[in-house]
């Protein structure tokens, strides 16, 4: 019970509850009504940066959730062209998390970080098709012990203004890792191929934890 109402902080978070907890003090010296309010927000920043423990499933044959929010959307689409892969088709699924959803991302498998490329960008609504391409966004590209490429896309959204990721070229990582955070609602993009899809739109999702996809084994 106690980690549900008092869950761990994830550390980008502590500046922030910290600048919101001084402004709630000062507020309350002003107003009572404004206070409230602050005080109000404040558990919000608390809950917007908590960070719960989750347990991965540990099998190379699916990909687990790399976000906790709502598939927005599967399509069939070409790769990023900012990693030269405009040209080959993947399988894209996107989560959108609002404001209220958990911001941790977890890693969906088992495997090594091959590249990360960061590219500026909009801030418009991260729900939003064309977020993909015009937002915000942090390129990671995976391969994982049995050859499987996969793609990970950080979205800032309309409000978020920060990508945080907290991982490096050439690190190995397993299934269920942290490796990194968005501030204040946006979206991650997964790409795949040679996997089945065991999700549809409009279904929550949590990171680390909900199987999206299921390998699919060549005879």
């Amino acid at each position: 019970m106690t980690d549900i109402l008092f869950p761990k902080l994830h550390k980008d978070g502590y500046r922030f509850l910290a600048i919101a907890a001084v402004t709630t003090f000062i507020l309350l010296l002003i107003s009572n009504f404004l206070g409230l309010i602050s005080f109000i927000l404040t558990i919000w920043v608390y809950y917007f940066f908590r960070d719960p423990e989750r347990f991965p499933i540990n099998d190379e044959n699916y990909l687990l959730s790399p976000a906790d929010g709502t598939v927005s959307q599967i399509i069939e689409t070409n790769g990023p062209s900012e990693l030269g892969l405009e040209n080959k088709t993947f399988t894209r699924i996107s989560i959108f998390m609002n404001v209220f959803n958990c911001h941790v991302n977890r890693i969906p498998f088992s495997g090594k970080i091959t590249q990360i490329f960061y590219k500026p960008g909009k801030y418009i609504n991260a729900s939003l098709d064309k977020a993909s391409e015009e937002n915000e966004r942090n390129y990671v590209k995976m391969l994982s012990s049995n050859g499987d490429k996969l793609i990970l896309v950080q979205i800032a959204g309309l409000i978020a203004r920060r990508i945080v990721c907290e991982i490096k070229e050439n690190d190995e990582i397993k299934q269920g890792d942290k490796f990194g955070i968005i501030r204040f609602g946006s979206r991650v993009d997964l790409y795949f191929e040679n996997y089945k899809i065991l999700v549809r739109e409009k279904q929550k999702t949590i990171a680390g934890e909900t199987i999206i996809a299921k390998k699919i084994k060549n005879d």
